[in-house]
C-alpha cells in the first residue's frame, strides 16, 4: 500500500502522506468547517506531523497561510494554494507555542481517501443526515 497524494485543485501544490492510511478521519459538521468547505461537512485526515512536516521548500512556497483561534485555546495554522486557493491543511499550536503532533489534511485534496471508519463530529450542527452511530459529539481540536 503507497502513501497518498495530496493535491489542490489547479495541482500546483501537490505532495505525498508519510503514511498510507491516517490516524483518523474526521467529517466535521461545525460552521467553520461548512464555511471553508463550501459544502455541508469538512473532512480531515489527521497524520503524524513528523515525516510530514515540515513540508518540502518547493511545496510550501506554493503555500499562503492565515491563522484563527480555535474553542479550546489552541491556533489553527490553516494552509491553502496560493494559487487556486483551496484549503489542503490545518497545523495546531498548543497556546505555548508549540505544534501539536498531528496535522489535519483536507480530504478532498487527497487521492483515495477512503471514508470507512469516519467520525462524524458536531453532529448536531449538520445539515445532512449522519450515519447511526457514527458520530462523537465532543473532540478535541484537531
Amino acid at each position: 500500500m503507497s502513501n497518498l497524494r495530496v493535491r489542490c485543485q489547479c495541482g500546483t501544490v501537490s505532495f505525498h502522506t508519510n503514511q498510507p492510511k491516517p490516524l483518523g478521519i474526521y467529517v466535521c459538521h461545525c460552521l467553520d468547517c461548512r464555511r471553508q468547505s463550501a459544502s455541508a461537512f469538512g473532512v480531515s485526515a489527521i497524520f503524524p506531523a513528523e515525516g510530514l512536516w515540515p513540508l518540502p521548500e518547493d511545496v510550501q512556497n506554493k503555500l499562503g497561510m492565515w491563522t484563527r483561534p480555535t474553542d479550546r485555546g489552541n491556533t489553527l495554522q490553516c494552509y491553502f494554494c496560493k494559487k487556486c486557493g483551496v484549503r489542503v491543511m490545518h497545523r495546531p499550536i498548543n497556546p505555548d507555542g508549540t505544534p501539536t503532533p498531528t496535522i489535519s489534511i483536507k480530504g478532498g485534496c487527497m487521492e483515495g481517501l477512503s471514508l470507512d471508519g469516519a467520525i462524524h463530529i458536531f453532529a448536531k450542527s449538520a445539515i445532512v443526515p449522519v450515519p447511526e452511530g457514527s458520530y462523537w459529539e465532543e473532540v478535541d481540536d484537531y
